[in-house]
């Protein structure tokens, strides 16, 4: 799914124009790149949460030539989805686990 494409699926129920549309999805996407920016991290409950990771510098290798390259420290963001998430993207998973601890509780009592 692209930019378009959320702007399309909020403009569908026709109360918003195309311009009210990307003009929230920037604005959601401004509000997050600034939070993380400033080290804020992020909750949307039933979604996920974003940070900012550190990451060490290192000693990498260039895949072409073979040369040693040193990395530098950096920050990356990250994104960890809720379990409500992944259990909606995983349904199956989702019910094997509760199946299997249903028979984990029936077979301890």
């Amino acid at each position: 799914m692209t930019k378009a494409d959320l702007v399309e699926e909020l403009t569908k129920s026709g109360e918003l124009t195309r311009r009210d549309g990307e003009v929230i999805v920037d604005t959601i996407f401004d509000s997050v790149i600034a939070a993380l920016k400033s080290g804020d991290k992020i909750e949307i409950r039933g979604f996920g949460s974003f940070r900012v990771r550190q990451r060490n510098p290192r000693i990498g290798r260039n895949p072409k030539t073979g040369a040693k390259v040193e990395v530098p420290a950096k920050k990356v963001p990250y994104f960890k989805p809720s379990k409500e998430l992944r259990d909606l993207v995983n349904p199956g998973e989702a019910a094997a686990k509760a199946a299997a601890k249903q028979g984990e509780a029936e077979s301890s009592s």
